[in-house]
């Protein structure tokens, strides 16, 4: 994370900032470039799925369906993308990264 992206609070606010413009429904991603071998921050609309539509591998993803926060969050959807990172689990990040590497 801090050789992509500098510090995880950069890429937390990267992550965040284009996770919230997502219009409408769809997920923001944190996904693993095989290619590269990089990390990448990803968008997909609806239900598109990641790896089929860009390539990457996913590794972490924000649901921005309001399903996802409509009850706690009405209709505030950047509260609800900066209160995800306080329950992001790095540890399954970390092993799906690893698997992705394999």
């Amino acid at each position: 994370i801090d050789a992509q992206f500098g510090s995880l609070d950069a890429l937390q606010t990267k992550m965040s900032a284009a996770t919230v413009a997502v219009q409408g429904s769809g997920w923001g991603w944190l996904g693993y470039d095989k290619e590269s071998g990089a990390l990448k921050i990803a968008t997909c609309a609806n239900q598109d799925p990641l790896e089929a539509t860009t390539g990457l591998v996913p590794l972490f993803g924000i649901d921005v369906w309001e399903h996802a926060y409509y009850l706690d969050y009405k209709n505030v959807r950047p509260d609800y993308v900066k209160a995800i990172w306080q329950i992001a689990n790095w540890k399954d990040v970390a092993a799906r990264l690893s698997a992705a590497k394999a």
